[in-house]
């Protein structure tokens, strides 16, 4: 039996005949992470294609797909001609952030349960480009690519796989630089929305109440402003964008 490492993507080898008959762990030689592995129908493993096809990448959903190019392309056009602009006037360095932030398109991941379809819904008709995992695996696939900006999940997340906590402990164990450019939010029934310090103790670094979904839209780009404006002189040293 074949699986994969959800961390650094490793194949392992296990002897099918010491498979136990139910979920199980295994810590990865390479990396060290917790591979959990649900059992099939027949009591072993999840099969070897399967697990392959959870390590793919989160797909993006199609709703707002087109608004989404075409606001990048005019945010990459623009900030182009800032840049040409400076050079002309001698001027080298990183531009200002703006109120454009407000505006710009970002790529969100969705790691959430029963509320899935509505967050999607909310956010594609806003323009933002939304990608839906389905288990941790694949939402670790398409962290990689160091493309998502906005990672958003519940508690009630692939339960199976648990899901929510697995989410918690790759980000936890990210590099500060890394954990920097993700932007961590918590939807839950409990939750206080904006509660800046319940999230910090949390290592989030935003918590909405399910009933305020309607209005997510609105407060991540309030809160979003507010978090490029707590790192605009590291970013502007460092010569990085704003999330």
């Amino acid at each position: 039996m074949i699986i994969r490492c959800d961390s650094c993507s490793v194949s392992l080898q296990l002897d099918e005949s010491k498979v136990p008959g139910k979920n199980f762990t295994v810590r990865c030689p390479r990396c060290q992470n917790l591979v959990r592995v649900v059992a099939g129908a027949s009591g072993k493993g999840t099969p070897t294609a399967q697990q392959l096809e959870q390590n793919s990448p989160a797909p993006a959903v199609k709703d707002g797909a087109a608004e989404f190019s075409q606001r990048e392309s005019e945010v990459q056009i623009n900030d182009a001609l800032k840049s040409l602009l400076g050079a002309l006037n001698g001027n080298q360095s990183a531009m200002d952030f703006d109120d454009e932030d407000k505006i710009r398109p970002r790529r969100v991941l969705l790691c959430l349960g029963a509320v899935n379809d509505l967050v999607s819904k909310t956010l594609s008709s806003m323009g933002f480009k939304v990608y839906i995992a389905a288990n941790p695996a694949q939402a670790n696939e398409r962290l990689k690519e160091g493309k998502t900006e906005i990672l958003i999940f519940s508690p009630d997340f692939a339960e199976e796989f648990g899901g929510a906590a697995i989410l918690q402990q790759k980000v936890n164990s990210m590099p500060a630089t890394e954990r920097r450019r993700l932007y961590l939010t918590s939807v839950e029934d409990g939750g206080d929305t904006l509660n800046a310090h319940e999230a910090f103790l949390r290592n989030l670094n935003l918590i909405v109440n399910t009933n305020d979904i309607d209005q997510l839209p609105l407060i991540l780009n309030r809160a979003l402003h507010d978090f490029n404006d707590l790192y605009f002189y590291y970013n502007r040293a460092a010569g990085a964008e704003a999330i």
